[in-house]
């Protein structure tokens, strides 16, 4: 087999075939390199990968033409039916000269995504994905042309079948949608021919066994089928002959049989095995919160998805998959809409999109319709919407809670004190967690009422009043819960302060300054506290800072037989505070020193239950501005608080995962340079060796 190898290698590179296909691959790739990645700025090369597969339908039918039928063509395939060595080996030898030329332009593409990592930030393991598809799709295609060849002796037929063969197999997913859009048997077997999909699924981020295991089985078959061919040659026609024609076509059957059980196996086994995500975001895997809400669940729920399996989007499906695989209680049935067109008036009396999810239990049911799957932007200068992230499992865990929980609670924000509302960003999270929020005016009330999960007082600039005061205090003496935010006021708050007091909590006149450059940002009074190991700090801790500026400090004493504290965020010990009338942020004489809690959590024992007071000294925390300084660590922080009061063992409000990317910056320079090498140097240097080499060999 080595001297086969070597001898079709060879070939290749003398008739100038090889190097062709090697430029016209470069080129193709190079082109849409410099389109997607290099003039727009792409981080993501899969964009380049997706658009240039059409070439294989051209390039492999040249490259592979010649490879078995120009032997039976010049008669010399007689001597490979003599040969010594197996036709099998000879098959095999072949082919790895042929995958020999098409891994050279692979390789050298694999150096693209690297020179793009200079210009910003690139997600290498998803580029590197997009290059092992591209391979594998190519390698198929290989496979296929080797056993076009081996059926003709023609060149010319040789092309124009595998042209055929491979175009078929790129348009087959679109076939089988215009042959039925529901799917039948004859689908089922076509799909079997389905080249593009199982491509595609590596291209979105997925490591997806099943189409490793798809490509693999595709080229095992062709060159076994290559192989039989050429096997049937060997023998005259004789009794003899009919006999290995006969043992042929059961191996043939058997081998064909064990690749397609060997698949639906493969097929059969859990995303959760099959399925590597490898996207920057995570985009299809499910977060620890999820699971750990999932681990909780004690009763059977159905989700409903209303689209044909066939036609689903891609990206849910695979989280729908996810959820079905971890959790033995959730159950994921497509139901199309065109043979149950009234399934979802069950549920709904509202319209529905296509590819919504209904989701069920024995108490209740939710509709997560389509429309809030995806988040999108709006450009008013060019009245484009812009899809901006994805919020599968963010909406489907919160569909999940909804349906298994008794009730949905209820937080109240003071109002009256010039206290701060929730931003629309941090309401929709608590939305999305099962949260119901609501305003409270202390005046208009004669206690804060009974089916109050939790207060929150959110920087109010005025003070409470003393009745005012003296119910939230009686709340708390009820067992409540209260979480307080202040701070940044130079106003004395007397009556807040007693609301603190009531946990022997007192806070600074002034704001806090950090003399550790760990601990700030830029300026030392834009605090990045140290982040405490507490439940609250789920999904913080040890992953991400919190920004807390112009906050004031919390002096926490030590626990008490009836009160213990557990802070949350804490200064250096190398902080202190400077009082508002401060013309100056260097330490001085006299100034109050740290450490200092800027979150703390205190938890009174009363005759009945616990009162609980989560405090944070910092007006400006919970911000969407502050927030977004973090990575949104901020009101994960407050939404943790809140979850927490609210009787969820887990915070299910999860993010929404970001398609906003970082593009690349490029200068003029490096554009022209980039392109120029990648579409013209690179191609045209292939041509010219080649050209040179047969010329050469030419006038010989």
């Amino acid at each position: 087999m080595p001297a086969i190898y070597k001898r079709e290698l060879k070939s290749y590179f003398h008739s100038f075939i090889g190097l062709l296909f090697i430029g016209v691959s470069l080129f193709f790739v190079g082109l849409y390199f410099t389109v997607y990645n290099v003039t727009y700025g792409s981080p993501y090369f899969s964009y380049a990968i997706s658009s240039v597969i059409f070439v294989f339908l051209i390039s492999v039918p040249v490259l592979t033409m010649r490879i078995l039928a120009e032997e039976r063509h010049n008669k010399t395939d007689q001597l490979i039916l003599t040969a010594p060595v197996s036709v099998g080996k000879i098959v095999l030898g072949k082919y790895l000269a042929l995958l020999t030329i098409f891994a050279i332009p692979t390789v050298i593409i694999s150096v693209y995504p690297l020179i793009l990592s200079r210009f910003g930030s690139v997600p290498l393991t998803e580029c590197y994905l997009a290059i092992l598809g591209y391979f594998l799709y190519g390698a198929a295609c290989l496979a296929i042309g080797v056993l076009v060849s081996a059926m003709t002796e023609s060149q010319v037929i040789a092309a124009v079948l595998t042209f055929g063969a491979l175009f078929l197999g790129y348009m087959m997913s679109s076939i089988c949608s215009i042959i039925s859009s529901t799917g039948n048997v004859l689908t089922d077997i076509l799909g079997l021919y389905d080249m593009y999909t199982p491509f595609a699924m590596l291209l979105n981020g997925t490591l997806d066994l099943a189409s490793v295991v798809y490509f693999i089985s595709l080229i095992a078959i062709a060159l076994f089928l290559a192989t039989q061919v050429i096997q049937k040659r060997r023998y005259s026609v004789s009794v003899k002959h009919f006999s290995v024609g006969a043992y042929s076509t059961v191996t043939i059957g058997i081998f064909v049989a064990a690749v397609v059980v060997v698949n639906m196996i493969v097929g059969q086994l859990p995303a959760t095995i099959t399925s590597i995500d490898v996207t920057s975001n995570q985009l299809y895997s499910i977060t620890d919160q999820t699971k750990q809400f999932l681990d909780t669940l004690d009763e059977d729920i159905s989700l409903y998805v209303l689209v044909n399996e066939e036609e689903q989007d891609m990206t849910l499906g695979q989280t729908l998959e996810r959820y079905d695989d971890y959790s033995d209680h959730i159950t994921v049935t497509y139901v199309d809409p065109v043979l149950n067109p009234k399934f979802a008036s069950q549920y709904t009396n509202s319209s529905v999109y296509s590819n919504s999810i209904i989701v069920v239990s024995e108490q209740r049911s939710k509709v997560v319709s389509y429309a809030d799957i995806y988040e999108s932007s709006y450009d008013y200068t060019t009245y484009q919407s812009t899809t901006t992230g994805y919020d599968g499992e963010g909406q489907i865990t919160s569909a999940l809670d909804y349906v298994t929980s008794d009730d949905i609670p209820k937080v109240y924000l003071t109002q009256g004190h010039g206290e701060s509302s929730f931003s629309y960003t941090l309401n929709g999270t608590l939305e999305k967690g099962n949260v119901e929020t609501a305003e409270l005016n202390l005046m208009d009330v004669e206690a804060v009422p009974e089916d109050a999960a939790c207060v929150v007082i959110h920087a109010p600039q005025n003070d409470f009043s003393s009745d005012d005061k003296d119910k939230i205090i009686s709340y708390l003496d009820q067992g409540g819960s209260v979480i307080f935010v202040g701070g940044g006021t130079e106003t004395p708050l007397t009556n807040c302060e007693e609301i603190l007091a009531y946990m022997n909590l007192t806070m600074t006149d002034g704001f806090v300054v950090e003399d550790s450059a760990d601990h700030y940002y830029q300026v030392p009074f834009y605090l990045l506290p140290e982040v405490e190991s507490h439940s609250y700090s789920n999904g913080i801790y040890g992953n991400y800072y919190v920004f807390a500026p112009y906050a004031n400090g919390l002096i926490v004493p030590e626990d008490s037989e009836t009160i213990t504290y557990e802070s949350i965020l804490t200064t250096s010990d190398s902080a202190y505070a400077k009082p508002y009338t401060s013309e100056s942020y260097e330490k001085e004489e006299g100034d109050a020193e740290g450490p200092f809690s800027i979150g703390v959590q205190a938890v009174k024992t009363l005759e009945e239950g616990e009162a609980t007071l989560v405090a944070f000294s910092c007006s400006q925390i919970f911000t969407d501005s502050a927030s977004e300084m973090v990575g949104g660590s901020n009101q994960q922080l407050i939404v943790n608080v809140i979850s927490s009061f609210a009787g969820h063992e887990v915070n299910v409000s999860i993010p929404v995962k970001s398609f906003e990317v970082s593009y690349l910056t490029l200068s003029q320079s490096d554009i022209v340079l980039l392109t120029f090498v990648t579409t013209i140097l690179l191609p045209v240097a292939c041509l010219v060796i080649g050209f040179v080499i047969w010329f050469k060999r030419r006038r010989k």
